[in-house]
């Protein structure tokens, strides 16, 4: 047997934490027909948009429910999609042991640091792992001044981010906040991501494959109105739409 040796020589493995970026799936009901049914129109109109991305199920807005999901046939139907639920969080006990049952695991609600507190930063590379030295221009503010390639995703948490260079196909922009790109924005740009309602998105040439703020998404299979299209736009949320305004 190998891979753990013993005394002083080295360990063939470490144990190290990592954060994962994960889709988060926020149902509002336990009726399965009807969430197979909104699911299936949803994620149909959108069929490249997820690639075999990680997903949690997020119980919370139906935790008062006596109902559980059908888990086993909305994992089958998110799997079909690209897809991959790995776990749940926000339900109550008999709902949180249906998922378990159901081969996924129950994750704790995570705690929003204050507004006081340092932002964390997070970048990211798809392939390997990428580590990207980012001055922060005061509490709550992250400036990226590096052009974002194909494959790199920015993650600031609890701040907002300011990228001051291109962010190409492919490169993902996150925040909790607001997400300003003061250059061409041709990735995708999430604002808002733990599902702040008042975030914004600011870019001085607007030209995504997906924009998004709290879980309000909108990608190029719409085309951009003429008056927004490759110029200075801003991007809000009102109800359950996606406002795009020009500068």
């Amino acid at each position: 047997m190998t891979g753990v040796t013993t005394g002083s020589a080295r360990a063939n493995f470490d144990f190290k934490s990592a954060t994962l970026p994960l889709v988060a799936l926020l149902i509002k009901t336990t009726d399965a027909a009807a969430l197979v049914a909104d699911l299936t129109r949803r994620l149909s109109d959108t069929p490249d948009f997820f690639s075999n991305d990680p997903l949690v199920i997020d119980l919370s807005a139906v935790r008062d429910s006596e109902a559980s999901p059908d888990f086993p046939a909305l994992i089958a139907l998110l799997r079909r999609h690209r897809v991959l639920p790995v776990a749940v969080r926000g339900g109550n006990p008999a709902q949180t042991a249906a998922a378990v049952a159901a081969g996924l695991i129950d994750v704790p609600e995570v705690v929003l640091p204050q507004r006081h507190e340092t932002p964390q930063v997070e970048v990211r590379e798809v392939v390997r792992e990428v580590k990207v030295e980012v001055p922060v221009a005061g509490p709550g503010t992250v400036v990226i001044d590096k052009p974002l390639r194909s494959g790199q995703q920015v993650y600031a948490r609890g701040a907002d981010i300011v990228v001051l260079a291109l962010v190409s196909n492919g490169a993902e922009v996150i925040a909790d906040g607001n997400v300003h790109v003061y250059a061409p924005l041709r990735g995708k740009a999430i604002a808002g991501a733990r599902g702040n309602t008042e975030a914004r998105i600011f870019s001085t040439c607007l030209e995504p494959e997906l924009v998004s703020i709290a879980g309000i998404y909108r990608t190029t299979e719409v085309a951009l109105p003429p008056e927004v299209a490759g110029k200075a736009a801003q991007i809000r949320l009102v109800g359950e739409k996606l406002l795009i305004e020009a500068l």
